[in-house]
């Protein structure tokens, strides 16, 4: 009772805030030291065009990879990228069958069909929840790449490939791992000078650096980045890692979180070993656990990172969400990835790609029949509807602050979001929509920022607007209002509260999130220039799909900065170890606990192979422990 008076008294006085704001005259512009214009309020947000039919600007697939070809062979200058329009054709997006699909027409090379999305009514959805652009970037150089340029945002995450070389052969993989004839690998001063150029961006924005490649761990410099990283001032540090050295070297995991790691982006196909088969690791599932294991004992949050392929893996996707559940206490997010055909798949056939198209509108049926926890029409939003978060907080902290918040402000078309609120005790699972009314939370923060005028008054009329969306009949038993209400303060970032603050709370914000990447059948350059994810290169930064898709910036780039051919690299450093074959890998004993709650299916398959006398893969003896990955002639 005394949490639905709180609800009703908080939701009177936001009602009198509300209209005591329209009375009062438009306040000044919200113009930060960060960032060299105003951060757009109210009418002043901007918006790409949306809905269908309508037109954009796209490439032919054909035309691109024939120019990338020429610039890779030195026949045609790099700047062409820049100064012209290579491969540029008009799209059109439109409703046909009862699916939103990209159409378009090369003058040369003929039609091209793809398609957006399988339910409409879910593409509509998170269309018109889009709150509209961020902030727009300020022109530099460093991100003058022609109609491939970022144009509005601050980013989000931003990559930087330390090496292309890597221990596994996946299929699929965006830049075409150990195939591609030569090694490019960063130096330690052009890391340096990466990481330097990204806080000199106006805006100046919080960033979560992410280290990639090829396998990050390879990289001699892989710990002096992190710790280069956090010495800049970003709070947020991951590595985007298929998690082999974690399992295969005890302690490394330790290692880094004392370099100031914060998060591994772990590549994850499935629950159990056959759902990984197309890694050509035979026991790659208990590889991950394993690295699961040694991270959670690090104390490194865990992201649970997915590509889906229709028909490969898509099976998979209710389970990875449970697995996760399951293990709420180690894994932070989900995120699914549905395929973009690049890289090692960028010649795929016609009939294949129809085949494995996976879309965002497919994600949220899956995610809705494979775990009865989600609907497609109530639980999902575009990833920048989390916007007016950063927005809220970016007004209470006032205009003096170095960094402007950590923002995803991307085309609707490109993420979308749910949340589930689980226990790491019991697992029990409540999606968040039916514990707060989400969409009117949102519009009330968009409407918070767009009056804001006094820290303190923003600040009561946030609580004031959680509580009255807050539906306290819905709680589960043993969640108090107050230790809700603090978390929400904690995790949206208004407390500034420690990093590590969400381990105390015993209920765990767990997030699904899709984010599909372009590929030259589906590419739209106004997803493109509000990219949230910018490569971080020697070159400047440069859009996600720009970079691995798209006219293919990352062939042009890793090619003319090349360190060496892959045969002069041999001579000159050994070779690597490259899993391939299919074979178990050889995993030590383990030293921290074996913490991973597993999945049926996983405990299925280990016992059929057991019941048929298939040999299991056997703990390798202890090895001295190694500064770097093994070099094997």
């Amino acid at each position: 009772m005394v949490e639905h008076a709180a609800c009703r008294t908080a939701a009177g006085a936001f009602s009198l805030w509300q209209h005591a704001v329209r009375l009062l005259p438009e306040p000044a512009p919200f113009h930060p030291q960060w960032t060299d214009t105003p951060v757009p309020r109210g009418r002043a947000r901007s918006k790409p065009p949306l809905g269908w039919p309508r037109e954009t600007d796209s490439l032919c697939p054909t035309c691109v990879k024939d120019v990338r070809a020429a610039i890779v062979g030195g026949e045609v200058d790099w700047r062409h990228l820049v100064e012209g329009k290579p491969g540029e054709i008009r799209a059109r997006i439109e409703e046909r069958d009862g699916r939103i699909v990209m159409r378009k027409r090369c003058p040369e090379h003929g039609e091209f069909e793809d398609v957006i999305s399988v339910d409409p009514a879910f593409l509509t959805r998170i269309e018109r929840l889009f709150p509209g652009r961020d902030v727009a970037l300020s022109p530099d150089a460093l991100h003058d790449h022609g109609t491939s340029a970022m144009r509005y945002g601050r980013g989000s995450v931003l990559t930087v490939d330390l090496t292309n070389r890597c221990n596994m052969m996946c299929d699929p993989c965006f830049m075409d791992a150990n195939q591609v004839g030569y090694v490019h690998e960063l130096e330690w001063a052009e890391i340096r000078r990466i990481l330097d150029d990204a806080a000199s961006v106006r805006p100046r924005r919080q960033l979560s650096i992410q280290f990639s490649g090829g396998e990050p761990t390879l990289s001699p410099h892989f710990l002096p980045a992190i710790r280069y990283a956090r010495e800049k001032g970003y709070f947020a540090v991951q590595a985007a890692t298929n998690g082999l050295r974690f399992a295969e070297e005890p302690g490394f995991a330790r290692a880094c979180k004392e370099a100031g790691l914060r998060m591994a982006y772990l590549q994850f196909d499935g629950v159990t070993n056959a759902a990984h088969a197309g890694r050509k690791i035979g026991n790659l599932y208990d590889v991950k656990r394993r690295a699961i294991d040694e991270l959670h004992a690090a104390g490194i949050d865990v992201i649970l990172v997915v590509t889906v392929v229709n028909g490969v893996n898509s099976d998979q996707v209710g389970p990875i969400v449970q697995f996760a559940i399951d293990n709420a206490d180690k894994i932070t997010v989900v995120s699914f990835q549905p395929v973009s055909f690049t890289g090692r798949d960028e010649d795929v056939s016609d009939e294949r790609r129809a085949a494995q198209r996976y879309t965002l509108s497919h994600l949220a049926h899956d995610v809705a029949r494979q775990t009865g926890y989600t609907e497609p029409l109530r639980d999902w939003f575009p990833l920048s509807a989390l916007s007016p978060f950063g927005d809220v907080v970016d007004a209470i902290d006032g205009p003096a602050r170095d960094f402007g918040q950590l923002k995803c402000g991307c085309h609707p078309n490109c993420g979308i979001g749910t949340a589930l609120f689980v226990n790491k005790r019991t697992r029990q699972v409540v999606p968040l929509v039916e514990l707060i009314d989400l969409e009117r939370l949102l519009a009330d923060l968009r409407a918070l920022f767009d009056a804001h005028r006094d820290p303190r008054l923003t600040k009561a009329a946030l609580v004031a607007a959680f509580l009255r969306n807050y539906r306290p009949d819905k709680a589960p038993p043993g969640l108090h209002l107050g230790t809700l209400l603090r978390q929400y303060l904690s995790q949206t970032g208004v407390a500034h509260a420690p990093e590590d603050d969400a381990k105390s709370f015993e209920w765990r914000v767990l997030f699904v999130a899709g984010m599909w990447f372009q590929d030259l059948w589906n590419y739209d350059f106004r997803r493109t220039e509000m990219c949230i994810i910018p490569y971080g290169t020697e070159l400047g930064e440069i859009s996600f799909c720009a970079y691995n898709t798209g006219v293919g910036w990352r062939a042009v780039v890793e090619k003319m900065k090349s360190t060496a051919t892959l045969a002069e690299w041999y001579r000159r450093h050994g070779k690597h170890p490259v899993h391939a074959d299919g074979r178990p890998l050889q995993l030590p004993p383990a030293t921290v606990p074996e913490a991973v709650r597993e999945h049926p299916q996983a405990v299925a398959e280990r016992l059929a192979a057991t019941a048929s006398g298939l040999p299991q893969p056997r703990a390798a003896r202890p090895r001295r422990r190694t500064k770097h990955l093994p070099i094997v002639a």
